[in-house]
């Protein structure tokens, strides 16, 4: 789907990717309603919009509180006419520490953001995209959706929901006008640590990770979605790890567990 002339959602769009898929999809001439629960940065990301700030309108609303999320399809409709796409980029990391170490609130968090924040957004918007004549739905999963990360386990089994929601979208949308694409970027630069109050100590072997910049993860994306990708690896990390995995996925995590090894405490 091409993103001229279209209305697309945006959640998490208050910083880091959700930001910079903002910023890209109103050079490509869509309107777009941004969502993000931090009112602040969300403002922020409209102060920087600049003069292209008349595409969009801005929701400071939580994915994760259902009843308001189903309130929005009426909201954005009414302000631009239709909706045509949904790009899921909300979300949270965990502190990094073993699953024994995690408490339950912190995991309950994670699934509430990642895995039914996406559910919420996608089902609340799903009939408005089935009436049109073409329409989108990506949703932003991880290098960790396909790859286990020690320390993230938690917040990697929330992306692997997301991966197999994705898919199954896929598949049960194949005959209608809505295509969907998964997204697995790796390591992006972003304050998503900050967002999620989590504090990361690079060191050691974390230094060789090369984040890629957030606005061109945001403009591989969104060249994912208008060639109706089905899956869109974002970066070279996501790229090589996902050969591997494929490949040997023993080797693959214990190349992932050496390389993390410095961020998870003893």
């Amino acid at each position: 789907m091409k993103c001229t002339g279209k209305v697309v959602v945006v959640t998490g769009a208050g910083s880091g990717m959700g930001r910079e898929l903002v910023f890209e999809l109103l050079r490509r001439k869509a309107r777009v309603a941004a969502i993000d629960r931090n009112q602040t940065t969300l403002e922020e990301t409209a102060e920087l919009a600049g003069a292209t700030r008349g595409g969009l309108v801005i929701f400071p609303f939580s994915v994760t509180d259902r009843t308001v999320v189903e309130t929005l399809p009426r909201l954005v409709e009414e302000r631009f006419g239709a909706v045509d796409g949904v790009i899921n980029c909300a979300g949270v990391i965990q502190p990094f520490v073993r699953i024994a170490d995690l408490d339950h609130a912190a995991i309950e968090r994670i699934f509430d953001v990642n895995f039914y924040g996406t559910l919420n957004v996608t089902k609340a918007f799903l009939p408005l995209l089935l009436a049109r004549p073409e329409a989108h739905i990506v949703n932003i999963s991880s290098m960790g959706g396909f790859l286990p990360v020690p320390g993230q386990t938690a917040y990697c089994a929330s992306k692997a929901a997301v991966k197999l929601l994705t898919e199954g979208l896929h598949a049960e949308l194949a005959q209608s006008g809505v295509r969907v694409t998964v997204v697995f970027p790796g390591a992006v630069a972003t304050n998503i640590a900050a967002n999620s109050s989590v504090t990361i100590d690079v060191k050691g072997g974390a230094e060789r990770f090369r984040p890629l910049p957030a606005d061109r993860a945001a403009r591989d994306i969104l060249d994912g979605m208008e060639k109706n990708r089905y899956r869109v690896l974002v970066g070279r990390d996501a790229r090589v790890l996902d050969w591997l995995y494929r490949f040997n996925p023993e080797r693959a995590t214990a190349f992932i567990t050496k390389q993390m090894k410095a961020l998870l405490p003893l």
